[in-house]
């Protein structure tokens, strides 16, 4: 890139800085006055002439400065150098927050808030996704003689519970004989092969009598259990803050917060993100969903040992401090995949 399109690229990084510092349309003369951009008042015009031209900014009123386009949030975060790293006392407080979480539905709980505090945008964090999980363990409980509750519990600390009401009774005995042959079933397998392992098993048992109806009853509901959710659970944080600047969405608020509780198309944006350490910026209508126009959405996986767990992020107006959130998304959801994988 030649030297007057890099003297560019630092006039709209001090107008997206400015715009997202003050929210007011940025003039030629307050980019002088407060940025040492090297060059005179003419040329900055000139270049702000070009940049407005190109798509880069845009004129909200006559005789107003100017604002980024998406266009140019999307060049400033394409060009982001370095992300500023976090302090050690910052990651050793996201740390120990995060590791105080009792079990998983906590220390997620935890991750939202502190993202929305960070941030102070909308946080979002998937629940561990089934497909990507190990069963750790299964507890076969008898409630009465006739009916069960099955509990799985995967290696990302994800609990399921299911009820189970049998054709026959069963003793003592006879529950502890079917925990042992679904455990052997299912523990350590990832939850395809474990789903499969278990709807194998009732046909291995003829001759057993009532456990084998038991096993049969089980398995039809552990393999429904065990299936991807087609509705996954997520966890939200800090949708108050996105009444702060109410005028960044245009009037669009409502449809943002109505696409946030249905939760489709924040899920279809999380599930694109494959990769944990990999943070992706969806400016505008990169998103895909005219519902969140004025938005965008800092996205991330988390995970442990090469194994994605779910997606996070923030959700917030495109004027936003693109620099700071990618940092805390990526630092929070290092520390969650560090925190569940250890346990």
């Amino acid at each position: 890139m030649g030297s007057a399109d890099d003297r560019r690229f630092e006039v709209l990084r001090a107008i997206v800085a400015d715009f997202v510092a003050t929210q007011e349309p940025i003039g030629s003369k307050t980019l002088v006055e407060r940025h040492n951009l090297g060059v005179s008042s003419a040329t900055v015009r000139n270049d702000m002439a070009v940049l407005e031209a190109e798509g880069y900014i845009t004129q909200p009123h006559t005789s107003s400065g100017r604002v980024p386009t998406e266009k140019g949030y999307r060049e400033f975060v394409d060009r982001i150098d370095d992300i500023k790293p976090l302090s050690s006392s910052e990651r050793r407080a996201i740390l120990s927050f995060l590791e105080s979480g009792v079990d998983l539905d906590d220390v997620l709980r935890r991750a939202v808030r502190l993202l929305a505090q960070l941030t102070r945008q909308v946080a979002i964090v998937q629940y561990p996704t089934l497909s990507t999980s190990t069963v750790r363990h299964l507890e076969v409980v008898a409630l009465t003689p006739a009916k069960l509750l099955l509990v799985v519990i995967t290696d990302t600390g994800r609990v399921d519970q299911r009820m189970v009401e049998l054709g026959d009774t069963l003793d003592e005995h006879d529950v502890t004989k079917l925990r042992d042959l679904l455990g052997q079933a299912l523990e350590g397998k990832p939850l395809a092969a474990a789903s499969v392992a278990v709807a194998d098993l009732a046909s291995h048992l003829d001759g057993h009598g009532g456990l084998a109806d038991a096993v049969g009853r089980s398995a039809t509901v552990l393999v429904e259990t065990l299936v991807e959710h087609r509705e996954e659970r997520l966890l939200l944080g800090g949708t108050a803050n996105l009444t702060r600047n109410t005028a960044d969405f245009g009037g669009s608020l409502r449809s943002v917060l109505e696409a946030l509780e249905e939760q489709v198309v924040v899920l279809r944006l999380l599930a694109a993100q494959q990769e944990a350490g990999k943070v992706t910026v969806r400016i505008g209508h990169e998103t895909q969903a005219e519902e969140m126009a004025g938005t965008s959405v800092v996205t991330t996986a988390y995970g442990s040992s090469g194994k994605v767990y779910g997606g996070m992020g923030v959700l917030g107006p495109t004027r936003m401090d693109y620099p700071g959130t990618i940092a805390n998304v990526a630092a929070v959801a290092l520390y969650i995949g560090e925190v569940l994988g250890s346990r």
